[in-house]
């Protein structure tokens, strides 16, 4: 059996693991059973601006190394990260609850993104602009806009880092993470292979405790020139304001309410196998994971019974224990959502299917759970979820489906199953969402940018675009040459 990888109990800070000044720490615990697996620092504002300092003092050197030597580490790292791919799953797994194939596909997938970044750094690329004055030049440059600040989610604790991390990198900033007080370890682990690849000191700074006065002194301190934020709108909201008062650049992956759209003409089969990945992926608890789904009339029945067949088969359980499809649910208060989902559901006239309580496994495990007859007026329809509830809504025509899928504040992700393509293009063109699965229901990749519309931020993930929000455009004029 693999080994976990080493928990690291400290902040990471200029290249040492320091505590915090207090010496207060957070229990961190198995949302299996609820055991403590470790502690870390209750860090704050004194903790933050020393690792913000150590990050500006790591600026000048990193950025000044060629596109290339920067690369190189970057590599390193992901071949480390894919190295400890195994043990590194076991102790995602242990934080986070998910099932250990999932985190060890997650950190392939992490591994994959600071790859992907280390050869983009090499393609950072200017301009040269024709002069309209004879004796000048008009070049254009990118340079990296400096100290970046990123907090983290927990529900994808090394994947989320590893493209903020890598495209920061790539264009030659120095960061400070906040992760999540749930799952810190594995953001201290990616810090500790930061060290073993050759970064050197403060380039790479992780900082755990309190996210109120961690993310204000992010937001004020005026060496910090970004924040990248990944978790809910409503704190989307309050730090895009306070960045905004010291005109910080930002970028916000923030909540989702996803539609999944299924024709009368859809292949049915390709249907359902799509909507078990995006809707119980990680237990339902994904930013892009399906909260609704539009189905045609004339298929409806039909999906409905081969959905609920396949959600029966799905193998509750510890993650790590062998074929289990389905962990808990990262604590109790989103237990606590999904159930007053469910309640609220089934009190406006839904039809339960399958599932609805939590599992006589116990701990925080929820049945995956089936309801049709959804409208409206029920909170899964505006609010999301984060858990594993599918709630079906039926729909006659596109117009219609098109109306539903785009009635949300949100506007992260959007699925949709055809075989007609004139439709799949008329529908994907009127989705109002960043990204859009046409009879696919897992679309993320690095190769790809990630971000959304609406009250689901702005800013991209990932892809040749994920640089540009860690770069600042300089034009220059070099006059004298006539």
């Amino acid at each position: 059996m693999s080994q976990t990888y080493p928990i690291f109990e400290s902040c990471l800070i200029g290249g040492e693991w320091v505590g915090a000044g207090a010496g207060s720490v957070i229990p961190v615990r198995n949302p299996w059973d609820g055991r403590q697996i470790g502690t870390v620092p209750d860090a704050g504002r004194a903790e933050t601006r020393a690792a913000i300092a150590a990050a500006d003092a790591a600026l000048g050197p990193w950025k000044a190394m060629t596109a290339a030597e920067r690369s190189q580490l970057m590599l390193r790292l992901a071949d480390l990260m894919l190295a400890e791919k195994e043990s590194l799953g076991r102790l995602l797994t242990l934080e986070q609850g998910k099932p250990l194939s999932e985190a060890v596909g997650e950190v392939a997938f992490g591994a994959a993104y600071v790859r992907w970044f280390a050869e983009e750094a090499k393609r950072v690329y200017g301009d040269i602009i024709p002069s309209p004055w004879r004796g000048r030049r008009i070049l254009v440059t990118r340079e990296p806009v400096g100290v970046v600040g990123a907090i983290t989610p927990w529900n994808f604790p090394n994947s989320m880092i590893a493209r903020k991390l890598g495209a920061a990198l790539a264009a030659g900033c120095t960061m400070v993470i906040k992760p999540a007080s749930q799952t810190p370890f594995s953001a201290l682990a990616v810090g500790d292979l930061a060290l073993k690849a050759g970064l050197p000191a403060g380039v790479v700074n992780i900082v755990t405790g309190k996210a109120a006065e961690i993310a204000a002194e992010m937001c004020e301190n005026p060496r910090l020139r970004k924040i990248s934020f990944t978790g809910s709108t409503e704190v989307g909201r309050r730090l895009a304001a306070q960045a905004s008062a010291h005109l910080k650049r930002t970028s916000m992956e923030l909540g989702g309410n996803a539609p999944f759209v299924v024709f009368d003409d859809a292949d049915i089969e390709a249907a359902v196998n799509g909507a078990m990945v995006s809707k119980f992926r990680n237990s339902g608890q994904t930013c892009v994971c399906t909260n609704r789904f539009l189905v045609q009339s004339g298929i409806h029945d039909a999906f409905v019974a081969r959905f609920s067949k396949a959600i029966g088969e799905l193998k509750l359980g510890n993650g790590l224990e062998p074929g289990v499809a389905q962990g808990p649910l990262i604590d109790e208060s989103a237990v606590l959502k999904v159930e007053a989902h469910v309640a609220d559901a089934l009190g406006k006239g839904a039809i339960l299917v399958r599932g609805g309580r939590r599992s006589s496994l116990g701990g925080s495990l929820y049945e995956p759970t089936l309801v049709t007859g959804a409208n409206s007026q029920m909170l899964v329809a505006g609010d999301e979820t984060f858990g594993p509830l599918a709630a079906v809504f039926r729909f006659e025509t596109e117009a219609e489906a098109i109306a539903l899928a785009n009635a949300t504040e949100y506007g992260l992700a959007a699925y949709l199953y055809t075989r007609d393509l004139a439709r799949a293009f008329r529908v994907s063109e009127a989705l109002e969402y960043g990204l859009v699965g046409v009879n696919e229901g897992l679309i993320t990749t690095e190769a790809a940018p990630f971000g959304g519309y609406k009250d689901s931020g702005f800013g991209k993930e990932g892809s040749k675009y994920g640089v540009e929000d860690y770069v600042n455009m300089k034009y220059t004029c070099l006059g004298g040459l006539g």
